[in-house]
């Protein structure tokens, strides 16, 4: 996990009695995660048993922050499960639907989703997320998941009014404090290969409002790794969130969205819950 403690950016692990780490004003601080992505596995596991080796932290005096707070690149994927792009407006596309987010509108576990002053239609949009290792570009689909580092969990959450504005949506993606990431970084081979069979839940205020299997996603992880790679250069660090199942708050009658003092977890089994209260 990456936290902020009293001004200091550190990387922490979870174990039976807590979360230890390093902060990089202690000795021995091995490098932020984008670093240690770069480097390779070697390194990571290096780190993993160095943070190990680390002080024991305070749940209450650190800040959780994005696993990457500054990816270089966050490729989204829309309509990925067959019934979300039925309760959608859209056919099923054949080829992936891909859009972008940007570092700047990333949250941690347990911030703020900030619900913009100019909406009313704040939605929930619980993920898997698949963080690159290896770089490359025209990755065989047979080679895909050689490239990934791990996972961790994604809330998308959309600001509808503003996506829906044009047939791009980015500006709808992109609201700051919007895109909440985290708590953990969970490594590939912690997980089945290519992160199948894993069940997903979103909950607003407790009350189960998705729940899907990532066996549904219409894009596995390999196929999304592939297909991107066709076009750009995947680097270390890029973060791939996979789509949405069905239960949106814009598809429901009548329509739910996120208002101010509710809460939001994202749940993906191995990967550990997502919370995020709503604020304005």
């Amino acid at each position: 996990m990456t936290f902020e403690q009293d001004g200091h950016q550190g990387l922490a692990i979870e174990e039976q009695g807590g979360l230890r780490g390093l902060t990089v004003n202690d000795a021995g601080y091995p490098g932020d995660l984008a670093q240690l992505l770069k480097e390779g596995e070697a390194t990571l596991q290096k780190a993993h048993r160095r943070l190990g080796g680390g002080r024991s932290l305070e749940g209450e005096s650190i800040r959780l922050l994005p696993p990457l707070p500054r990816p270089a690149k966050i490729i989204c994927v829309g309509l990925n499960y067959a019934d979300h792009t039925k309760e959608s407006p859209y056919d099923q596309p054949d080829y992936p639907t891909v859009f972008t987010r940007f570092a700047s509108s990333l949250i941690g576990h347990n911030a703020p989703i900030i619900r913009p002053a100019g909406s009313e239609q704040l939605d929930y949009e619980g993920e898997m997320a698949v963080i690159i290792g290896p770089g490359g570009r025209n990755i065989s689909r047979g080679r895909a998941l050689d490239h990934v580092a791990g996972y961790s969990i994604f809330n998308d959450a959309s600001v509808r009014d503003y996506q829906f504005k044009s047939p791009q949506w980015t500006m709808g993606k992109n609201f700051d404090a919007t895109g909440a990431f985290g708590p953990a970084f969970v490594t590939a081979e912690e997980l089945p290969l290519g992160g199948k069979g894993l069940q997903l839940r979103t909950l607003l205020n407790g009350e189960v409002v998705q729940q899907a299997n990532t066996d549904d996603l219409i894009f596995d992880v390999a196929d999304l790794i592939s297909i991107i790679s066709e076009v750009l250069t995947l680097e270390p660090g890029d973060v791939l969130v996979t789509g949405t199942p069905a239960g949106v708050g814009f598809a429901r009658t009548p329509p739910r969205y996120m208002q101010e003092g509710d809460v939001c977890s994202v749940e993906v089994e191995g990967l550990g819950t997502l919370i995020n209260p709503v604020s304005r």
